[in-house]
């Protein structure tokens, strides 16, 4: 499908976490989320479709903060498709590919075209993508605590709210001992992954090989995003398997970390590798490797968590993602149809579109600020 540009607007909603998160690169109480509106015109007909640019407020998960996505989204991305031949939704990436860098920006950019042109088609993203399943396996991301007790009365939460995996933030000194005592609450069938957001070096090798008496499922960037060279190290030292996040920010870089033997499992962000469409193709090269991968997240809010089920609906999605209920974050969300987990299962959308549908007078009140970008054409 192609179609003309109609409309673009940006939206700063400001929403507040239900409790702080905390990771080995700060803590977050409230969400600055950047929603990307277009508006479609193909034969006479009117569509708009959302996407959510996953960029946090400051620059530290990555180079990309919401302040620079929303200026590059104005300035530098609509202008490519507002020139030239119609816009579709396979033809962004590439008719943005002049622009450097910023991932999170073109995936919010890609994905608000891609829900635009599901909708005019009645076709939900997980038949888009080639999902097979009508509901996904829910795990949970587990923040840093000021202490023990905090974190396991956490975790019996989650347990008792039928999360299927528990995932640990972990940092240098915050690692043995917290990942110990999770593992004697939740005994030894459950399963268990760590992750450290790059807070770890090289020389700690040989510390991060003693969590492999836990038997986890993974341990998640514990060096540098650049270190590929030092996590193919470590996948040599550690029988615990090494799962790459921050590194995987293309095709191209899952292709070669698992050539180098640096990844053995993979997690796929929409947003970090540039959206919806290069995660699928990820996907596909894991499965043509035989690399297994999950599904990560962001702090997303409703439009990100349905697009995130339709994706970990694909074959190759083996491992349980961090596709958790709305609840977990935000005591209300920005959509009528919140994501829940039931019996430790997401349902798969299978609305036209994302999968969601906005509430709009909720949504009004979070919003902090809304542009409309004047068209050139």
């Amino acid at each position: 499908m192609s179609a003309r540009l109609a409309e673009v607007e940006l939206r700063r909603v400001q929403l507040a976490l239900v409790s702080p998160f905390r990771t080995s690169f700060g803590a977050e109480t409230d969400r600055d989320v950047l929603l990307v509106r277009v508006a479609l015109e193909v034969d006479g007909e009117r569509i708009d479709g959302w996407g959510e640019c996953v960029a946090l407020r400051e620059p530290v998960y990555s180079a990309e903060f919401v302040d620079a996505a929303e200026l590059v989204i104005d300035e530098h991305l609509v202008p490519r498709l507002v020139d030239g031949p119609p816009v579709s939704a396979a033809s962004v990436a590439g008719r943005l590919a002049a622009v450097k860098g910023h991932p999170m920006a073109k995936a919010a950019v890609e994905m608000a075209v891609l829900d635009a042109e599901l909708r005019h088609r009645g076709e939900c993203l997980a038949r888009h993508l080639g999902g097979t399943v009508d509901r996904v396996p829910s795990g949970v991301s587990v923040g840093i605590f000021d202490s023990i007790d905090e974190l396991l009365s956490a975790v019996q939460g989650y347990l008792d709210e039928g999360y299927l995996r528990i995932k640990l933030k972990i940092e240098p000194g915050w690692d043995i001992e917290p990942v110990r005592r999770v593992r004697e609450l939740i005994g030894p069938e459950m399963g268990l992954q760590v992750d450290a957001n790059t807070a770890y070096g090289r020389s700690d090798i040989e510390h991060l090989c003693r969590l492999d008496e836990f038997d986890l499922l993974l341990i998640e960037q514990p060096l540098a995003e650049e270190d590929i060279v030092g996590h193919a190290q470590l996948a040599r030292a550690s029988a615990t398997p090494v799962c790459l996040d921050e590194s995987i920010v293309s095709l191209a870089t899952a292709a070669d970390a698992i050539e180098l033997g640096a990844t053995q499992i993979i997690n796929i962000k929409p947003g970090r590798v540039g959206g919806y469409l290069e995660a699928r193709r990820i996907h596909d090269l894991c499965v043509d490797r035989g690399v297994p991968v999950w599904c990560g997240g962001m702090l997303e809010t409703g439009i990100g968590r349905a697009a995130n089920a339709a994706l970990a609906s694909l074959p190759g999605f083996t491992l349980p993602g961090d596709i958790s209920a709305s609840t977990r974050f935000y005591a209300r969300d920005i959509v009528t149809d919140p994501i829940v987990v039931v019996d430790g299962h997401v349902a798969v959308p299978t609305t036209p579109g994302l999968g969601f549908e906005l509430d709009l007078p909720h949504l009004d009140t979070v919003t902090r600020s809304s542009t409309l970008i004047e068209l050139s054409s």
